[in-house]
């Protein structure tokens, strides 16, 4: 799930109504390493634009959560799109079984170049191009902000010639680790199988792939989470701290997996309000 451009603010959502959300495939001519034609086989994006003289130069691609075999597309896609003010996308990638690394991380590549290369039709500025991701939608998140290559000049299609790395990162409860001792076992099944690789672990642990490079990062998790410990947020945390990437992290005491916006628990529920005030300090990025 994609989504472009971002206007904070229940007043100005009222004031000025979002285009019409439409879907893309980011592969028209076909998916590479495709096994079929069916809806599976064809990652997308749904784009939700602002009204052009409301943008402000800044797009976000969201990845929904849901263990690597399904999407959360409700309260971890369109609802975060609203939140953005319609000015984000919605990205469908491939899932598990069907589909192991690295299929999702080219999903994941694809939109952010392709979002970058049209970023003047869209009224985005191709520098403010971030990446928003949910639990395992978190681990495909930070697993292209630490797995990026910047661009290809010889690469058969302009898209391709684009890069890849996100200008900054929203990792909501995510999924970090692929080690035991703190990993969602079912996202990491789903995305490696039931046997990987011992390497194939360290490489999808992306607590061990930050670098100086990596972009700045906002984490959000809650000491309650049982599905994915808050540890995997904490060591990422500390890789980025580590590397002198600029970082944010909010642990909230209480509040279980998968909470999206929280807009029904009065605590949780400020998280967002403290996204929205780091998305617009200067300070955020490099």
């Amino acid at each position: 799930m994609l989504v472009l451009g971002l206007t904070l603010g229940a007043t100005v959502f009222a004031q000025s109504s979002p285009a019409e959300p439409k879907a893309e495939l980011l592969w028209p001519g076909g998916t590479p390493s495709a096994v079929g034609q069916e809806d599976a086989d064809k990652p997308s994006l749904t784009i939700f634009l602002p009204r052009p003289e409301t943008s402000t130069g800044m797009g976000v691609v969201i990845c929904p959560g849901g263990a690597y075999e399904y999407l959360e597309t409700d309260y971890e896609g369109w609802e975060i799109a609203w939140w953005l003010h319609s000015r984000g996308i919605v990205l469908k990638y491939r899932l598990g079984p069907r589909y192991r690394h690295p299929a999702p991380l080219q999903d994941a590549e694809r939109a952010l170049r392709w979002v970058r290369h049209d970023a003047r039709r869209f009224c985005l500025a191709h520098n403010q191009i971030g990446v928003w991701g949910f639990s395992a939608g978190g681990h495909l998140a930070s697993t292209v902000a630490t797995h990026f290559d910047t661009s290809d000049p010889k690469a058969a299609g302009p898209v391709e010639r684009v890069s890849c790395r996100p200008d900054f990162a929203i990792l909501a409860y995510p999924v970090i680790t692929m080690t035991n001792e703190f990993t969602h076992q079912g996202s990491r099944r789903n995305l490696l199988g039931e046997n990987p690789d011992p390497k194939l672990i360290d490489l999808l642990s992306n607590e061990k792939q930050v670098t100086h490079q990596t972009p700045p990062c906002f984490l959000f998790h809650t000491d309650e989470d049982e599905i994915v410990p808050p540890e995997n947020s904490v060591l990422f945390y500390l890789a980025l701290r580590k590397a002198g990437v600029p970082a944010e992290l909010h642990i909230y005491q209480h509040g279980k997996h998968a909470a999206g916006l929280a807009c029904t628990d009065p605590a949780l529920s400020s998280w967002p309000n403290q996204l929205a005030d780091w998305l617009m300090r200067p300070t955020r990025g490099r």
